[in-house]
């Protein structure tokens, strides 16, 4: 199934555009006769026809004339003549809201594609349904253009509400939502739009196409200056997945180098915990070989014996103790690499013992299986054989298990007197 995506959103309403009274640069004059016209009324005719007697209703109700209103409802809300562009009134009021509704992008769905008919025959579909569908929003105006890039419709309508205070039809928005079953509050037009997609992605999906999310509309930004953000947003896509990619490729590399460097990291742990200090021993024995160059100097003459008996007898002390150092610092290093060796060993032997257990558990865990895949077989066979026996011989079944029953009852009644007869002599009753 194909995937396309949906773009419903709101309009810039430009009347004279939608109807071609002007052709921008985006149409091809050639196929504008292939657009469809659904409704073409002019807006000042439909606020006639919408709210002419309502406002002759109100007016009559009126003594004073300060407070009829002057002219036509229109030019009341907005002070102008009707016209082809929306109109915002003092409170906000629109002269009238245009949709944009569309069915894939250029590339899959526009023109000279496959599909450019099949997304076009959707979108006719849908605004054949849309007027019945929303009876509070009056569609003056629709047309599906077919002379663009890709088919879409314009749809614009006058929200009607009706009301107890003031003029009893009014134009307003919030109202018209609320009588169509869409609530109040800012989320109403939102539950109102979420409502027109579903029923527009049913209408692909009977066509043959899975639509995906909507698209935000690109509201009253012009052509030139939306397909230009289009494209600067495209770009922008394309780099973050680019860096995105090299990230967790670094992120991945990261890791992996951390890894390894934990790795080292042990092993120049483990080697400074049982080699010794090479460098200090070195340090000892350059003291010691100077002792000995000094001491030798020293015994050379009797007189510089006695001249310098302290200073020899002291020089002789610190020697005998860095020759200790240095016997202790090399039987530690032959005990530390035996001590390694007798571990290396133990853990090796505790590894096979390990194995062999596991060998052992392995195959008394295979017999244990083959034992109960018999004992199995076994069940089957005797469950098979009494179910044959309660179909075949019901009577004998029933004895068979009242004889079951007494046996079993008897062996229960010898059990609590064996159990009574030891309490009896142990003096426990």
């Amino acid at each position: 199934m194909k995937e396309k995506r949906i773009s419903f959103g709101q309009g810039k309403g430009s009347l004279t555009h939608n109807n071609r009274e002007f052709m921008a640069d985006n149409v091809d004059p050639l196929r504008t006769p292939q657009n469809i016209t659904f409704v073409c009324q002019p807006i000042g005719e439909a606020y006639d026809q919408l709210f002419k007697k309502s406002t002759e209703r109100y007016n009559a109700k009126q003594k004073r004339n300060d407070r009829k209103v002057q002219g036509s409802y229109y030019e009341h809300l907005f002070g102008v003549k009707p016209c082809n562009t929306v109109r915002t009134a003092a409170d906000k009021r629109k002269s009238f809201y245009e949709d944009v509704v569309q069915i894939g992008k250029k590339e899959d769905s526009g023109f000279g594609t496959e599909d450019f008919q099949l997304v076009a025959d959707c979108l006719k579909e849908y605004m054949e349904g849309f007027q019945n569908r929303n009876p509070n929003f009056y569609v003056f105006n629709a047309v599906l253009h077919m002379d663009e890039a890709t088919p879409h419709l314009h749809i614009d309508y006058i929200p009607v509400g009706h009301y107890k205070r003031g003029q009893d039809t009014q134009n307003g928005i919030a109202q018209a939502l609320k009588e169509m079953g869409f609530g109040e509050g800012k989320q109403a037009i939102a539950r109102w739009r979420a409502a027109e997609v579903e029923v527009l992605n049913k209408i692909c999906l009977e066509h043959g196409i899975k639509p995906l999310a909507p698209e935000k509309a690109r509201g009253t930004v012009e052509i030139p200056e939306y397909k230009e953000q289009r494209r600067q947003n495209d770009e922008l896509k394309t780099q973050n997945a680019q860096a995105e990619a090299e990230l967790s490729e670094k992120q991945a590399k990261s890791e992996k180098l951390d890894q390894q460097i934990e790795e080292k990291s042990a092993q120049v742990k483990a080697i400074l915990n049982y080699i010794p200090d090479y460098e200090k021993e070195f340090q000892v024995e350059d003291e010691c070989e100077q002792l000995c160059r000094e001491l030798t100097s020293l015994l050379d003459g009797k007189l510089s014996i006695m001249k310098h008996s302290d200073e020899i007898i002291s020089k002789a002390q610190r020697l005998s103790k860095i020759m200790k150092k240095l016997s202790n610092s090399t039987h530690k290093s032959g005990d530390t690499v035996y001590a390694l060796r007798e571990r290396l060993d133990k853990s090796l032997k505790e590894t096979e013992d390990v194995r062999q257990r596991l060998k052992q558990k392995s195959g008394e865990c295979s017999e244990l299986r083959r034992d109960n895949s018999a004992l199995q077989a076994q069940v089957d066979e005797l469950t098979e054989f009494v179910s044959l026996l309660k179909r075949c011989e019901p009577l004998k079944y029933s004895e068979v298990r009242q004889l079951q029953e007494h046996i079993h009852a008897q062996r229960e009644q010898e059990v609590q007197q064996s159990s009574a007869r030891k309490k009896k002599s142990w003096g426990l009753e």
